[in-house]
């Protein structure tokens, strides 16, 4: 039987996305993001127009087709899974959006290949488990405009190191879920 999940809001919502069963896929439930585009809004006064994204474990999209939904200029999604791949795009192609990039590649090479590239919004969803957070820290002030903002999920609360911010925190069930921006940035 499959699975599916919603996207909560903007253009394409309601729109069905299918959850893959594939190891390590598990999309942000509809509660999460519900919360973290209300603190979006917030912290963006409503204005998704002029932001850029980065989805760097995109696995079924969810979280980078909410956003694309609620009018982002550009998300790049990223994601290694050759079949979550094929889903992604057949979604993007079926909702004609525009503003959804999607590479098939590791995060790390993709990293490694965004050297110019800043981004509003970067979202961190890797396998719960993996270690992938601890080593992204040191790269993301790189990738980020000046007031660009950080999206963690994790199985367990995420340690701030020194140099960022926790804006924003809470828990769902299993998920645990951070806004971080970079510290001195903020005033």
């Amino acid at each position: 039987m499959k699975k599916y999940i919603r996207i909560v809001g903007g253009q394409y919502r309601r729109t069905p996305i299918e959850v893959l069963d594939q190891p390590g896929l598990r999309p942000t439930p509809d509660r999460v993001r519900e919360t973290l585009f209300n603190w979006l809004n917030y912290f963006w006064s409503e204005n998704f127009a002029d932001k850029q994204v980065l989805d760097l474990f995109a696995g079924s999209g969810a979280l980078g087709f909410e956003a694309a939904s609620r009018g982002v200029r550009h998300v790049q999604m990223v994601e290694h899974n050759p079949k979550a791949v094929a889903a992604l795009r057949v979604l993007r192609d079926k909702l004609h959006a525009d503003a959804v990039r999607i590479q098939a590649c590791d995060a790390e090479v993709t990293i490694g290949r965004l050297e110019a590239a800043r981004f509003n919004l970067i979202f961190l969803d890797p396998p719960f488990g993996s270690d992938w957070i601890g080593r992204l820290w040191p790269v993301l002030p790189d990738l980020l405009q000046p007031d660009g903002l950080v999206y963690i999920e994790a199985d367990a609360p995420v340690p701030i190191p020194q140099g960022f911010k926790l804006l924003r925190q809470d828990r769902a069930g299993a998920v645990h879920y951070h806004l971080v921006q970079i510290a001195a940035l903020q005033k």
